[in-house]
């Protein structure tokens, strides 16, 4: 056996893996920035964008000319919000936010990104807006955010991300809740739901 060629495919395929994944060799190291290494980015015309803070819970920020749709934007005070923890994956922590319809309103469509803020349980932080991340998303490649209609037997959905240490290693905050506002609305709701993170990112409403 020649030791010298296979150390050396060792250390090639250890790289290759790294460049693909952004994986670190020591599981206990910091993860780092949130989100596909070297994929993620601001949306386009979107306000919170990765240079400055996403628009908060009860700010109507633009979302950019959504693609044609057969029915009416859905109006304020007829989506109702719902979360749940995701599971934690590498210290990277997510929330799956829902939107439905209020039983007796009539089929709407949702489009863009809601608007994300963190509750009680430490700094506030304010959501950036961005296609994917670790946790979910838009698929690779594709940044324009669709047109979900919503009705009665249809729901959209939302991923919410952030990690659970900061660049030092350390424990970032336990958060009790987030403050949300779905699209296009200015009606923001509190949801109990657990994320222990020093920062957060939001990704556009799918089905």
């Amino acid at each position: 056996m020649r030791v010298g060629s296979s150390v050396r495919s060792a250390v090639a395929l250890c790289g290759l893996t790294t460049a693909l994944f952004g994986c670190s060799p020591n599981p206990s190291a910091p993860p780092g920035p949130i989100g596909t290494p070297g994929s993620v980015q601001s949306a386009p015309g979107a306000p919170g964008d990765t240079v400055a803070p996403s628009a908060g819970p009860g700010s109507a920020a633009p979302q950019g000319s959504p693609p044609a749709q057969s029915v009416a934007a859905c109006p304020t005070g007829t989506i109702i919000t719902g979360a749940e923890a995701m599971s934690p994956a590498t210290l990277h922590r997510g929330v799956r936010l829902t939107f439905s319809l209020v039983g007796a309103a009539a089929p709407c469509a949702l489009h863009g990104y809601p608007g994300v803020d963190s509750g009680a349980g430490g700094p506030l932080l304010h959501a950036t807006r961005t296609p994917r991340g670790f946790m979910g998303g838009l698929p690779a490649g594709d940044d324009t955010a669709p047109v979900i209609r919503l009705d009665a037997d249809h729901l959209a959905h939302a991923i919410v991300e952030g990690v659970a240490v900061d660049a030092a290693g350390n424990g970032c905050p336990q958060y009790t809740g987030l403050l949300v506002t779905p699209p296009d609305s200015t009606e923001t709701t509190t949801v109990a739901v657990p994320i222990d993170t020093c920062a957060l990112q939001v990704h556009p409403v799918t089905d």
